[in-house]
């Protein structure tokens, strides 16, 4: 395969997702400063540790060099998404004094930008593809 830029930015920076899922960090801190001290080892640290791995995923491979290992790490920051999206679903169940909906917004939005991020990827790497070649069976 050729070499990949990815998605022609100059910095990962530049990406309006990964600019969302850093608001949707915030938001996610926020929310779950309000849930009792018992919970920081669980839903927590849990939350946290999945809403930060979406612009970390994004970021990090932005910096890969082909597009097939770019589209690996945003397909984990949508599993991270995912996780984010169950742990939001329990908080709003067990605790429902505190307010997620703005951080249940933002993850729409960061989903759905990694759903198109993801397919774009995924035709730009076909197109990149170099065929394989045919075999000529001379004997």
């Amino acid at each position: 395969m050729r070499e990949y830029n990815a998605m022609q930015i100059k910095s990962y920076k530049e990406l309006t997702v990964w600019k969302k899922s850093v608001v949707l960090v915030e938001e996610v801190y926020c929310c779950t400063a309000k849930l009792p001290k018992e919970e920081l080892y669980g839903l927590v640290m849990q939350a946290r540790r999945a809403v930060v791995s979406i612009p970390s995923s994004i970021a990090e491979g932005s910096r890969r060099k082909n597009g097939m290992e770019y589209l690996q790490y945003i397909r984990i920051a949508d599993g991270s998404s995912a996780e984010l999206e169950t742990q939001l679903i329990i908080i709003k169940r067990l605790y429902p004094h505190v307010n997620v909906a703005r951080a249940e917004q933002l993850l729409d939005e960061v989903q759905r930008m990694l759903h198109a991020m993801r397919r774009t990827l995924e035709s730009k790497i076909r197109l990149t593809r170099t065929p394989p070649s045919e075999y000529n069976d001379k004997e």
